[in-house]
């Protein structure tokens, strides 16, 4: 419950303050980035290796060509850096089928399964800085390129807290383009009512930090978890941490 209202002031920019907080979900609310990452490495791993396709798929291939993007943009990005190039296939193609579509299926049949098997924990810094806005009174909203959102913030025991969820399905659904484009970013903020230069883009995906420098917000936070300080820095984050709960004033 709400006790006060104050503007959010980060102890990393003491002159400024912010009205909202725009989160990304995988791997900076809940360690499910882990999860993304090995479904896409057990989908890439077997579709490169039963079509001889090299040189083979590294998590290097992860951070660069699909993290924090929509599904089919990984599938497509990945693929094209070995110059493969699939029909681009509908939604509704069955996990497995030759399209862009069907191997972006396929590694969410994977997802799904693990998440459904091991469940998902959030961060514990993550859960201090939410609470912390909700008590001062800072608008929150999740932008992510997941269609899966909504699932993994059930599983994280995080939904109560998000009125505004822009998931991967809900910028399908109106035609918003995905990360690294701003236009999710932009329309969380638009929902919240609150002007983009008063919002904090929270981010540990390349293409997040990308879309957070685009749009213009008031200030861009990377959260390194693997892709990098100092390449989060070039990528367009104003400021790194390594855990949410440093944001927290005082």
């Amino acid at each position: 419950m709400t006790t006060e209202t104050s503007p959010w002031r980060l102890p990393q920019v003491p002159d400024a303050s912010f009205a909202a907080a725009l989160f990304d979900l995988d791997g900076v609310l809940t360690p499910t980035a882990d999860v993304h990452m090995d479904a896409w490495r057990r989908m890439f791993t077997d579709y490169f290796e039963s079509h001889g396709i090299t040189p083979a798929y590294t998590d290097d291939d992860y951070f660069t060509y699909v993290d924090g993007k929509p599904r089919y943009d990984g599938v497509r990005a990945c693929l094209a850096s070995r110059g493969v190039h699939l029909p681009e296939g509908t939604p509704d193609d069955a996990p497995g089928t030759e399209t862009v579509c069907g191997l972006g299926n396929d590694k969410n049949e994977a997802f799904a399964r693990i998440l459904h098997d091991e469940g998902v924990t959030p961060y514990a810094g993550s859960v201090a800085l939410i609470e912390h806005l909700e008590a001062i009174g800072c608008a929150m909203a999740v932008v992510s390129s997941s269609r899966n959102a909504p699932a993994v913030l059930e599983a994280a025991g995080l939904a109560d807290r998000f009125v505004h969820v822009v998931s991967g399905q809900v910028a399908a659904d109106h035609g918003i383009a995905g990360k690294p484009a701003p236009d999710t970013y932009l329309y969380a903020a638009e929902l919240l009512g609150v002007p983009k230069e008063r919002a904090v883009v929270v981010e540990d995906a390349m293409s997040g930090v990308q879309a957070g420098r685009a749009g213009a917000f008031g200030l861009v936070v990377g959260v390194d978890r693997g892709a990098g300080a100092e390449e989060l820095r070039e990528g367009g984050a104003d400021i790194v941490v390594e855990d949410l709960r440093e944001l927290v004033q005082g």
